[in-house]
This record gives C-alpha cells, structure tokens and sequence, in this order.
C-alpha cells in the first residue's frame, strides 16, 4: 500500500529547484556535455545488461521514469531504448508537466510523487530514477513504492552523485562554499559503496555498477 505523507512538512522542495540547468546551461558546455554523454552511456550499458539476464529486450517491455523533470532525461533515454519498449514518464511538480510533454511528444506523461505512484501493483519491468533518492526526504520508502510498481523481478536503474567527489568539485569550482559544497536540495549523501548497501538493504540485490565521473549508477533487481 502507498504511504501518505504530509507534503506541507516535507524538506524536499523540487517546485523551487531549477533542475533544467544540467542539461540547458552547464549542460551546453563542451565538458558538463561530455560528462551527460558518459553519464547516459552507463544508464544505456545497465539497460543492456538486463537483456543478458532476461531476453529483454521482449516485445512491450514497460518502462517508466520516474522523476523526469522537463523531461530532458526522458529524451536521452528515448534516444537508445528500442522501439519495442513502452516508456512513459512521470514528475511531481506540475508545473514542469507540460514542458516534459513538449519535449516528448506522444509520451504518455503523469503527475505524481515517488511515494504514491498513480499506477497499480506490478506495471512495469523497467524503473528509471535518475538524480532523484538524494532529493528526497523518505528515500527508503520512495524504493518500496517502486517495487510496488514492478513486475516479479523487475529492475530498477538508479543514478545519484557520487557526493564525497561531488562535493569536492563543486568546491574546487567555487560553489556551495559554505555548505563544503553540497549542493542544495541533496538531502542524503551516498558514496558508490554506500548506494550499493542502502539499495540492497531497502530494495534489492544490485547487479551492476557504473560510476561515471562524478555519478554512481546501479541496476538493481527486485527482491
């Protein structure tokens, strides 16, 4: 059962945060652009990874990102998926909605938040959840109601920053000073080992690992 929370007392506040930046500003950049491109290759390279694990990619394969913000991620992952695979997209502040359906035409696109998906039990085969657990608040229970979504043995393709070395680069480049560069609105902080256990432990095992520079990446299959 989805658990209900009281957003009005929540510390997450994604309708203040701009996360278009990465992918509209620094993400125009030669480097941060070189950094993106590694960055979904690993994501590409983890999908792949569940076709030798299960004859995937099958015919109407499931998938959904959850999180898409104004879908700019949506449009990378459309770029490799094959065509055989149902991908849809959802994101919790509305008003970035239409902006993800302007840049994803045809996809089917829903208003929700990671703690109480608008989906019934076991829709999907495939979750992406890219650079969102380090925003949220109840990340543990965010994982459980992703689980809730998939099928038997479903998977899960996660992507949060590497936070020490994260961190460290945003001090190297003059931001987040005071705060020793944590940047604002990541709220949990996961080394890649740390990913790995706190994934396990509420979700599922991992069956692999990607850590372009400065993310780590993990498949994960359902418990």
């Amino acid at each position: 059962m989805s658990m209900k929370f009281d957003n009005t007392k929540l510390r997450a506040t994604p309708e203040r945060e701009d996360f278009r930046h990465k992918y509209t500003q620094e993400g125009s950049g030669r480097v941060y652009r070189k950094l993106l491109d590694n960055y979904f290759r690993s994501v590409k390279h983890l999908f792949g990874q569940i076709g030798q694990n299960r004859l995937a990619v099958e015919k109407n394969l499931r998938a959904i990102e959850i999180g898409c913000g104004e879908g700019y991620s949506t449009q990378r992952l459309r770029e490799f998926l094959p065509k055989t695979v149902k991908l849809e997209a959802s994101e919790y502040v509305g008003q970035q909605i239409p902006f993800a359906k302007a840049n994803n035409p045809g996809l089917k696109m829903t208003q929700e938040s990671v703690y109480d998906l608008q989906h019934k039990s076991a829709s999907f085969d495939v979750v992406f959840l890219l650079e969102v657990l380090e925003h949220l608040d109840y990340p543990d229970q965010a994982l459980h109601e992703i689980a809730r979504s998939l099928t038997k043995q479903g998977y899960l393709i996660m992507g949060v920053p590497r936070e020490p070395l994260w961190c460290a680069l945003n001090m190297l480049r003059g931001k987040y000073l005071k705060n020793f560069g944590n940047t604002p609105g990541h709220l949990n902080h996961w080394s890649s080992r740390g990913l790995v256990n706190y994934i396990e432990k509420h979700f599922g095992p991992v069956v692999k690992i990607e850590t372009p520079l400065p993310w780590t990446l993990v498949l994960a299959q359902k418990a």
